[in-house]
C-alpha cells in the first residue's frame, strides 16, 4: 500500500490545503491559472508544503504534458532526453509541456545550463522545486527567466484540516476505529510540514489486538522522540538560525539568544562554530563598551571544547546571556572599515619620514626618523605629532561612542 501522504495528495487545485498567497483569489499562481497559461516558475519552500503536489495540479488542471526528473537521480543526458521528448509533445497554440525538476538546488552549473536554452526558447515550461534560497542556488541566467514564488510552513489550522481530512476520507484509516484524543503534539511535531504530520499519523495508527486506536500527545511525542530537528548543516536554516542568534545578541534578547543557542545545540551543531559567532559579535558588536566581553567569548569558545558536551551547554549560555546584556558599540568595527576604505580610495601612500626606522647610516642621512618626538620624554608621556601620511592628514576613522566602557575612555 501506498504511504499515506502519497494517497492523501489532492487531485484538483481546489482541494489543495494551504499558501492562500499564493493560490487565493487574485494572488499569482490563482492569477495564471485563470488566464490558462503559467510561466516558468521556482517554487521554494521548506519540506512538505506541497511544491510537488502543486506542479502536478497545475499540469492537471491546465491539461499540460508532464514530465518529472530528480536532481538527486538525473543528469544532462537525462534532461536533454525530457526536452527532445517535449519538443515532439509540442503543438500548434497549446501550452508548453512542463518539465518539474525537484530539488533543482542540486543540480551542477552545468546541469543548469542545459535547461536554459529550452526555457528561453519556450520548448518546455521549467516548475522547479527547492529548498534553498534560489538566490544562491540556481544560476543567474536561469533564475532570470523563471518568476520565484515562496512557498510557507503550513498554518496550524491548515495542517488540523488535512489531519482531518486524512481520517474520514482515507480508503484504510476510514475503516479503522479510531479515537483521537488529542492532536497538539501530531501539529508541534508536524512543524509545518504535511508529509511529516501524516507520516506521524500512519504510525500511530498502526492496527492493534483490540482494534481501537487511541491517539494521545503522549503517544505521539513517543513516536516522535527520534526525529531529526529541521537543521542542515550545509543548508539555509543552518545560517538563519546562525543569523538570528547574532542578532539576538547584537539587540540585547538574552531570552531569544539563549533560544536559538538551545536551536543550535540541539541540532548537534559543532561547538567551535558557535564559539567563533560569539567571538565575532563580542568584537564586532559589543567591542571597546565591554572589552571584557571578547575575553569573555574567547574563554567559553575554549571552555566548552575543552568538556565537551553536555556540560558545554551551561558555559555557553553564561556567555551567550553576558554577551546579550552587555552595552554595545561597533565603533571598532566601524573604525577598521573606513580606514580599509581610505586605503582602496588613496593606495600605498608614503610613510612620513620622522615615522620611518632607521637601522643603517644611510638612512639616517636621508632623514629617517628625523624629527620623531619619543612620547615618554613629555609629560603626560604624550605629545601632538602627525602620525598619518600627509594626503589624509586629519582623517578621522574611530569615533567613540556614548555607551558603557567606552563612554569613560572618550
Amino acid at each position: 500500500m501506498r504511504p499515506l501522504a502519497e494517497r492523501m495528495r489532492p487531485q484538483h487545485i481546489d482541494s489543495f490545503i494551504g499558501q492562500l498567497t499564493l493560490l487565493g483569489e487574485g494572488m499569482p499562481i490563482r492569477r495564471w491559472l485563470d488566464a490558462g497559461r503559467i510561466p516558468s516558475i521556482i517554487l521554494w519552500g521548506p519540506p512538505g508544503v506541497g511544491k510537488t503536489t502543486l506542479a502536478n495540479l497545475l499540469a492537471n488542471q491546465l491539461n499540460i504534458p508532464f514530465q518529472s526528473l530528480n536532481a538527486v537521480h538525473s543528469g544532462v543526458k537525462e534532461v536533454r532526453e525530457a526536452i527532445q521528448k517535449a519538443e515532439q509533445q509540442k503543438f500548434f497554440n497549446r501550452h508548453n509541456p512542463i518539465l518539474f525538476i525537484d530539488e533543482i538546488h542540486r543540480f551542477s552549473k552545468s546541469q543548469q545550463d542545459s535547461l536554459l536554452n529550452a526555457v528561453e526558447k519556450g520548448i518546455i515550461t521549467l516548475i522547479g522545486a527547492t529548498t534553498e534560497n534560489p538566490s544562491f542556488e540556481v544560476i543567474p541566467a536561469l533564475l532570470s527567466r523563471c518568476q520565484v514564488y515562496t512557498l510557507q510552513p503550513l498554518l496550524k489550522d491548515e495542517l488540523s484540516a488535512i489531519l482531518d481530512h486524512a481520517l474520514e476520507k482515507d480508503e484504510f484509516l476510514s475503516t479503522l476505529n479510531i479515537d483521537l484524543q488529542e492532536k497538539e503534539a501530531l501539529l508541534h511535531f508536524s512543524g509545518g510540514d504535511a508529509r511529516k504530520l501524516l507520516n506521524l499519523l500512519e504510525l500511530a495508527c498502526l492496527p492493534n489486538e483490540e482494534n481501537k486506536i487511541q491517539i494521545t500527545n503522549a503517544l505521539i511525542e513517543k513516536i516522535a522522540s527520534n526525529i531529526v530537528l529541521n537543521y542542515d548543516k550545509d543548508g539555509e536554516v543552518h545560517y538563519d538560525i546562525a543569523s538570528a542568534f547574532i542578532k539576538s545578541i547584537r539587540g540585547g534578547d538574552a531570552q531569544a539568544a539563549v533560544y536559538w543557542l538551545a536551536r543550535m545545540l540541539a541540532a548537534g551543531e559543532d561547538l567551535k562554530f558557535i564559539g567563533r559567532r560569539m567571538i565575532i559579535s563580542a568584537a564586532e558588536d559589543i567591542g571597546l563598551a565591554n572589552p571584557n566581553a571578547l575575553l569573555m567569548a574567547q574563554t567559553a569558545f575554549q571552555a566548552s571544547i575543552t568538556v565537551g558536551m553536555p556540560e558545554a551547554r551551561i558555559i555557553l549560555s553564561e556567555a551567550v546571556i553576558y554577551l546579550a546584556k552587555s552595552a554595545k558599540s561597533n565603533a571598532a568595527y566601524l573604525a577598521i572599515q573606513s580606514a580599509l576604505d581610505k586605503v582602496k580610495e588613496t593606495g600605498n601612500l608614503a610613510v612620513p619620514l620622522h615615522l620611518r626606522n632607521a637601522p643603517t647610516a644611510l638612512m639616517k642621512q636621508l632623514n629617517y626618523g628625523a624629527g620623531y618626538k619619543y612620547s615618554h620624554d613629555y609629560p603626560g608621556n604624550h605629545v601632538e605629532q602627525e602620525y598619518l601620511p600627509s594626503e589624509i592628514k586629519g582623517s578621522t576613522f574611530y569615533t567613540p561612542q556614548k555607551n558603557g566602557v567606552e563612554n569613560k575612555g572618550s
